[in-house]
């Protein structure tokens, strides 16, 4: 027995010097020639390996470097650069007969440059076409490479190919801006450049979030890579559109984008179907992240050749409002520039409220949007993160409770009075508006409210969410009989009549009521309404007291008690209950 054990032991311990010397005894640098060859040759790229090592265990040629050039219209540098290569060989036919079969090739913690040209083409499109003279130069005296060892780019096919840890820099020859993604890994199995084969990609993206492509590739467009069919699952997760440069972070803008799609390349031409979510939204510089996602159901065709593609009829959804969004887009050098349409009728507001933040909008406080629906016609022009949004937008049978507007005029003296209760009733709230990242402009704003009248025109805000509003707002006489009397108690005995009737003479005016101008400043969470007797308001006043009189002097009232001084001194007089104030005679 202890014989048996002793041979045993012998054998086990020539095993072992067999496995540690025999890679010795291979030449396997002699390969390396025969290798970058057969590689160029399919790649239609210049490839340089390092030093090359053996190992038994583990039935793999090591390689120390990796370098695969870039097409020259390009760029100089390397295309892909890596430290460690590993490829994994048939050992039989490698040690009996120094012939090299390739069963898998691992790549370590790749380099990889992606360049476009203003044309659209990509820096890789050329990968696997037939290499020039100085890429790639047949090796003499290589030793066979059996069934893979073919210079032909078809034949090849490789059991598995996987790249670790890589990195991709992204950019445009025409542009000094790159974007960097990390932790780039990709496993494909039966690599050939004739068939399909399934492959699984993943990086990480700017700011934190992943993308993830499941599916399968191929066979390999021999004109232009970039053209391989396609048919994968394609998920984006925690994209945040500051870090990635998609909005301008300089203006406080940003979002979380989460994606679902399929996606089909064929012949050129991209199909994408899914869902994408945008949460924590803020569009407009001065607003806050949005309280809930923004979801959109889209359809999309994109020429890869041109560079542009076709957004079609697709859904935006926030909460139960559902409005229709379409179409164009293209590749613009480093930037996407797109001209999309969106449209929606009967939103519901109380739906919309928790997205209004986004666009720098806050409802005052206390206050919350309790009725209403919204029709919208809006259009997006622009690159992504500097889109200009033009349009109308519309809120009818509204309910603003929590807002006691009357008690917002307390500094515009003939309307200090008013009381509109605690919930703001609006029958109609339609404006022209102009978005853009820097802020919002307002146009034809056009309000009729039962408890005030109406009110109309426009104003501004800024990024720092800022209001710089100037109306004017018609207030139906029954309105101004009810708040003349204590605009009347400050001005009777001094006027000699009742500012009720220089008020109410509007009544004799086209369209009724009385004209008053005001503005507002502060913010949207805190308004400020002040009054405004100047420049082109004060003419409003001048008009609307001309109809009651004041013009004659014979109206009774405040104009009565200037004796017949005219219309500049009414406005003047009218100016200090307004809260401004009066000018030297």
């Amino acid at each position: 027995m202890s014989s048996k054990v002793r041979w045993i032991g012998i054998v086990i311990l020539l095993l072992i010097v067999i496995l540690f010397i025999l890679p010795f005894l291979i030449p396997v640098n002699k390969f390396r020639p025969t290798i970058e060859d057969q590689a160029s040759a399919a790649l239609g790229r210049k490839v340089q390996l390092g030093n090359l090592r053996l190992s038994i265990l583990s039935g793999a040629l090591g390689i120390d470097d990796l370098s695969i050039s870039d097409d020259p219209k390009f760029n100089s540098e390397p295309f892909l650069t890596a430290k460690s290569v590993k490829v994994g060989v048939e050992l039989i036919p490698l040690i009996f007969s120094q012939q090299l079969n390739v069963t898998e090739v691992i790549i370590e913690s790749p380099q990889v440059l992606m360049l476009k040209d203003p044309s659209g083409r990509w820096n890789f499109s050329s990968i696997g076409g037939t290499p020039s003279p100085a890429q790639a130069k047949p090796a003499a005296n290589a030793p066979s490479a059996g069934s893979s060892g073919t210079s032909s780019a078809e034949s090849l096919t490789i059991g598995k190919l996987e790249l670790k840890d890589g990195q991709i820099t992204l950019g445009s020859t025409n542009s000094k801006k790159r974007g960097t993604y990390t932790n780039v890994n990709l496993t494909a199995s039966n690599v050939s450049m004739k068939s399909s084969f399934p492959v699984l990609f993943s990086m990480g993206l700017p700011g934190g979030g992943r993308m993830k492509i499941d599916g399968k590739m191929g066979p390999v467009d021999q004109k232009d890579t970039a053209l391989t069919p396609q048919n994968v699952k394609l998920t984006v997760s925690g994209l945040n559109l500051a870090s990635a440069g998609i909005l301008d972070p300089s203006l406080g803008l940003g979002g979380i984008a989460d994606m679902d799609a399929n996606l089909v390349s064929q012949g050129g031409q991209m199909a994408t179907k899914g869902e994408l979510k945008l949460s924590k939204a803020v569009l407009v510089a001065g607003g806050s992240p949005s309280g809930v996602p923004a979801t959109i159901d889209f359809d999309t065709k994109y020429d890869l050749a041109k560079g542009q593609g076709v957004l079609n009829p697709s859904t935006v959804k926030i909460g139960n409002a559902k409005a229709n969004l379409n179409g164009t887009y293209k590749s613009q050098g480093d930037e996407f520039v797109v001209d999309l349409k969106l449209t929606g009728q009967g939103l519901p507001a109380t739906d919309l409220e928790a997205f209004l933040p986004a666009l720098a909008v806050n409802l005052p406080e206390k206050s919350k949007l309790t009725a209403g629906t919204l029709n919208s016609n809006l259009r997006t022009t622009g690159p992504t993160d500097k889109l200009i949004t033009d349009g109308t937008i519309g809120l009818f049978n509204g309910k603003l409770s929590g807002f006691d507007l009357g008690s917002k005029f307390s500094a515009i003296g003939n309307l200090a009075g008013l009381k509109t209760g605690n919930d703001l009733v609006i029958e109609k709230l339609t404006a022209n508006v102009h978005m853009a990242p820097t802020g919002l402009t307002i146009e034809n704003l056009d309000l009729v409210a039962p408890a005030l009248g109406t009110v109309v025109g426009g104003g501004t805000l800024d990024s720092k969410n800022n209001m710089n509003f100037n109306l004017v707002a018609t207030v139906s006489n029954s309105v101004v009989t009810a708040t003349a009397g204590a605009a009347t108690g400050v001005a009777g005995a001094a006027a000699g009549g009742t500012l009720g009737q220089v008020l109410g003479g509007g009544g004799n005016c086209k369209g009724g009521g009385v004209k008053v101008p005001f503005q507002v400043r502060g913010t949207t969470a805190n308004p400020q309404f002040l009054p405004d007797v100047g420049g082109a308001t004060a003419s409003l006043l001048k008009a609307q007291l001309g109809c009651a009189g004041g013009g004659t002097g014979s109206a009774p009232g405040l104009a009565g008690a200037a004796g017949g001084q005219g219309t500049a001194d009414v406005v003047n007089q009218l100016g200090g209950l307004l809260g401004g104030k009066k000018k030297k005679p």
